[in-house]
């Protein structure tokens, strides 16, 4: 069987109405720290596949960093390209920041699904948590895979990382308020706009990602991080997004009523804040990020040229937390 033979059409985002409607996904098992689970928490047992690219991959790098579980979970990187076959796995050599699957040995992530499911038939998305005992997908919800990484490994943990927290129970009910509608209009937003079809469309959640990012700002006028203080979970599944706001989606995905370097001073302040913490700027690849978007989507982008700017100059000024402020 080729690895174009089986599968979804890679490009085809939007619906026959002209809406973007996301997949949801389908490997949904969680590792835990019981040493009973089926899918107990192991050291060096699990590894994690990405996209410096994409937003939803970049929430389990940047926990996996925070959280000192480099050494526990191993990482393969895909291409930031995506073509024909989806994501595909290319040496450092070729692409600086990514790398081979030396894992399962795949050329594709579409071969890694096919393995734990012969008969997968829905998208081939990251991040995907890969168990290398049971050779099978534990889970490819980046919601998800932040939880497990948060919590699941800590008795494994060097003492410096253990406890840390990015849901703590006293404010679950905040963060999951916040994550409901902004993940509805802010994190999937962008695309709902980007990849419309229709005007009545584009416009409905155009207007409404930037109705929230008003309302996140006014957020963020009153408070360090999105709930006070302390950075929680909300603040890095939002983070992926505003970091990419303007250097793509400003543009490319027609998000162009304000942008953040001009128009949202309290957002600008907070995404520097957190780009600055310490591991957090190794996690942002620019370059794959640009370009993935720019080139992959031609029927967006037929030219695939990349525009110049980074966005935003997030290293200066300097912002600094009283004390680390997770």
């Amino acid at each position: 069987m080729s690895s174009s033979s089986k599968g979804p059409e890679i490009t085809k985002w939007h619906s026959k109405d002209g809406e973007f409607r996301r997949q949801v996904s389908s490997f949904r098992s969680l590792v835990e720290a019981d040493s009973s689970a089926e899918f107990p928490a192991e050291a060096g047992r699990y590894h994690l596949y990405v996209s410096y690219a994409c937003p939803w991959a970049h929430r389990t790098l940047i926990v996996r960093k925070l959280k000192g579980l480099d050494s526990i979970i191993g990482l393969s990187v895909v291409h930031y390209l995506m073509g024909p076959n989806g994501w595909e796995f290319s040496s450092p050599d070729d692409v600086p920041g990514a790398t081979l699957d030396d894992v399962n040995g795949a050329k594709y992530i579409r071969e890694v699904y096919f393995k734990a499911e012969p008969e997968y038939s829905a998208r081939f998305t990251v991040p995907v948590l890969w168990d290398k005992k049971k050779q099978t997908i534990v889970n490819n919800e980046s919601s998800e895979i932040i939880r497990m990484f948060n919590s699941a490994f800590d008795e494994l943990l060097a003492p410096e990382y253990r406890g840390i927290n990015f849901y703590p129970e006293e404010l679950k009910p905040q963060i999951d308020e916040l994550n409901e509608w902004i993940y509805d209009t802010v994190n999937n937003g962008v695309y709902k706009s980007g990849f419309a079809t229709a005007q009545d469309a584009y416009e409905r959640n155009c207007r409404a990602l930037f109705q929230s990012l008003e309302r996140i700002e006014d957020i963020l006028s009153r408070n360090e991080f999105l709930v006070g203080k302390r950075l929680t979970e909300a603040d890095l599944r939002l983070f992926t997004t505003i970091i990419r706001f303007d250097p793509v989606y400003h543009g490319h995905f027609k998000c162009n009523i304000k942008q953040i370097a001009t128009g949202y001073p309290n957002i600008l302040r907070w995404t520097r804040e957190i780009y600055q913490l310490p591991g957090i700027k190794e996690t942002v690849n620019m370059e794959h990020i640009k370009k993935h978007y720019y080139m992959s989507h031609t029927q967006i982008n037929p030219t695939q040229v990349v525009p110049l700017s980074d966005g935003p100059d997030l290293d200066a000024p300097t912002v600094r937390p009283a004390a680390r402020p997770y």
